[in-house]
């Protein structure tokens, strides 16, 4: 990765320059079945298409918080990024009432209503399908997303030194955010080698870390699992052998 990295979507900019074709995000529902995986360039248009959707259609603006009310999920991981390219500040499990914006799944749409600004609506189905019944007061992101552009670029640039998440209460900024993910990545021992298997939530730091973060910022992958507790030890460890896994978290 990058010296110059100062943001969480830098990051993801040199893992584009880097292996654009590599397998960043691999992600399992162990409830459904599903396994997707996404290379770097595959995520990256994700991101760029979701931050197009928030600058454009939602009116997002730097500074304004978003109340992110998605488990660990790969579309989870496209809206961290996507928030930290548009300049907007992520708060993982926020409380949508103190929020400008909320993007919520299917289990927690009634708390999100709370939010008196845009809000959007994540079916988390396989395949990333939209709802059969769209919820009143919603955006669909998968009916809205497709459309936007491949590319993105911010009105205004982003400065490091603002605030890119709210975590456990505590605001910190794109450049702290990537100094505390390199010094995570650090501590694990991940390099570009590394696999890291991640079955923790995206409610606090240590999840989106090391289910993110970290691995990004060490120019590794990552291996996502919903619902892991469903998986015995043997398919899970049979998972860590499929999967080349260097590092457990």
């Amino acid at each position: 990765m990058h010296a110059t990295d100062r943001t969480p979507a830098d990051l993801l900019r040199s893992a584009l320059d880097s292996d654009s074709a590599r397998p960043l995000v691999t992600f399992y529902d162990d409830a459904t079945g599903e396994r997707v995986e996404l290379s770097v360039a595959t995520f990256a248009n994700w991101v760029a298409k979701t931050a197009n959707l928030l600058q454009d259609e939602l009116s997002a603006e730097p500074g304004d918080r978003l109340a992110l009310l998605l488990p660990a999920h790969w579309q989870s991981a496209v809206w961290i990024i996507a928030c930290s390219a548009a300049g907007v500040v992520v708060v993982p499990q926020g409380d949508p009432a103190a929020a400008d914006l909320v993007v919520s799944g299917p289990d927690q749409l009634e708390a999100a209503r709370a939010c008196s600004g845009e809000r959007v609506a994540l079916s988390l189905l396989p395949l990333g399908r939209r709802f059969t019944e769209p919820p009143a007061g919603f955006h669909d992101f998968a009916v809205e997303v497709p459309s936007q552009g491949d590319r993105f670029s911010p009105y205004a640039p982003v400065s490091p030194a603002d605030a890119a998440m709210v975590i456990e209460g505590r605001e910190v900024s794109g450049a702290r955010v990537v100094e505390q993910a390199r010094a995570d990545a650090a501590a694990l021992g991940l390099g570009p080698d590394s696999r890291v298997l991640s079955v923790r939530d995206y409610s606090d730091w240590t999840g989106i870390s090391r289910g993110l973060l970290a691995p990004l910022a060490a120019g590794g992958s990552i291996v996502l699992n919903r619902h892991a507790e469903k998986l015995d030890p043997a398919t899970l460890a049979a998972r860590r052998e499929s999967e080349r896994i260097t590092h457990t978290a």
